[in-house]
């Protein structure tokens, strides 16, 4: 090369052939990691490496991108080439900011690394599990973890670039005390959501019924408050720390079978013996052609009190689930009533027996007698 030449390019090739190589490599990491990909994904398309390796072709290719800027740029820096006079004595500047543009990469990295890894374990075990914690508590993590990496690398990186960070963390220690202090009522309803969603004691679907207050089929539990549906189809919003607070029963969690009880009388001149047969051959009647009951229970009939006009009892039958349990109660009511009918077994009314001033018994009866 010409000495000319050689004076007017020579700051400039080292810089550039580095930049060249590191660039080149870029590509044939994408390239090879493309290549990669296709393959994983045609062997094993559930593979937890199909999601990784796309996060891992684009930072590593933009990893050896950025040596091929911030390197160059550091040894045009070292030139004392003329035209490269604005870079002397910035290497300190240049390696802050490469450092710092690494940061931002390894904050996303993790963020996208994160998220995959949730998503995958949701679409390929969360569903398997025996328990609905991993399916609650995933889209809470989610939820989460996201902001928390994306802080810690931007604390870390204003600490790359000389800015102290420990009164910006006093500062955002008081100022978030302040906020805490205002959003008390968000913030409890927010732990109160995330413990309801992570104990799987409420799930889509279940019927749940608030001590002194509404019931109805949960639609969704929020961050904020649970919605729930109620028999006339309105959907109502019960915060979340006033649900946690509350006794509720939920009729469908665990098991979602209900079991139904059907109470009734019969005349003390009755055979209850028979009464038991016959209203247990009405209840078994009412399972065996309900797909709303539950075929392995056997119904059952338990006298419970001698009443003023009847001794009475309860037909005990259990329902698929408490929609279901309606249905049972309905069709058993209605086959006990008619084979009582049918066996002449009386059902009383209310009977009162009074005594005249002359000693004499009168019978009177509440509503008209029996049946």
């Amino acid at each position: 090369m010409p000495e000319g030449l050689r004076e007017s390019f020579g700051g400039f090739l080292p810089a550039l052939g580095a930049a060249a190589l590191f660039w080149a490599a870029a590509l044939a990491v994408y390239a090879a990691f493309s290549l990669a990909i296709r393959r994983r994904a045609a062997a094993d398309a559930d593979s937890p490496s199909v999601s990784a390796l796309p996060i891992v072709r684009l930072h590593a290719a933009l990893a050896l991108a950025l040596a091929g800027v911030f390197l160059p740029a550091l040894l045009a820096a070292q030139t004392a080439h003329p035209a490269l006079a604005p870079l002397a004595g910035r290497e300190d500047w240049i390696f802050r900011a490469w450092l710092i543009s690494l940061i931002a990469q390894a904050t996303f990295a993790g963020a996208s690394f994160s998220s995959a890894l949730l998503t995958w374990y949701a679409d390929r075990f969360a569903n398997l599990t025996k328990t609905k914690l991993d399916d609650n508590l995933i889209p809470q993590i989610r939820r989460v973890i996201r902001p928390v990496i994306y802080a810690t690398g931007a604390l870390t990186a204003l600490g790359t670039a000389g800015v102290s960070v420990t009164p910006l963390l006093a500062g955002l220690g008081i100022g978030g005390l302040a906020v805490a202090l205002a959003v008390q009522p968000t913030l409890a309803n927010l732990f109160a959501g995330t413990y309801l969603a992570g104990e799987g004691d409420l799930n889509e679907g279940d019927f749940i019924e608030m001590d002194g207050g509404p019931a109805g089929f949960v639609v969704d539990v929020g961050w904020r408050a649970t919605r729930i549906r109620d028999r006339f189809n309105n959907i109502i919003l019960i915060p979340n720390s006033k649900l946690i607070e509350s006794v509720v029963t939920n009729y469908q969690s665990r098991n979602a079978a209900v079991t139904v009880i059907v109470e009734c009388g019969v005349s003390y001149e009755s055979d209850l013996a028979r009464v038991e047969r016959v209203a247990k051959d009405a209840a078994l009647s009412a399972r065996n052609d309900l797909d709303e009951a539950v075929d392995d229970f056997e119904p059952a009939i338990l006298f419970t009190a001698f009443g003023e006009s009847n001794v009475d009892f309860a037909a005990v039958m259990q329902a698929t689930d408490r929609t279901a349990s309606f249905a049972v109660k309905h069709e058993a009511i209605k086959r006990i009533h008619a084979a009582f009918e049918r066996e002449g077994i009386v059902i009383n009314y209310p009977v009162r027996r009074l005594i005249g001033d002359g000693g004499e018994m009168k019978a009177g009866a509440e509503g008209g007698g029996s049946i």
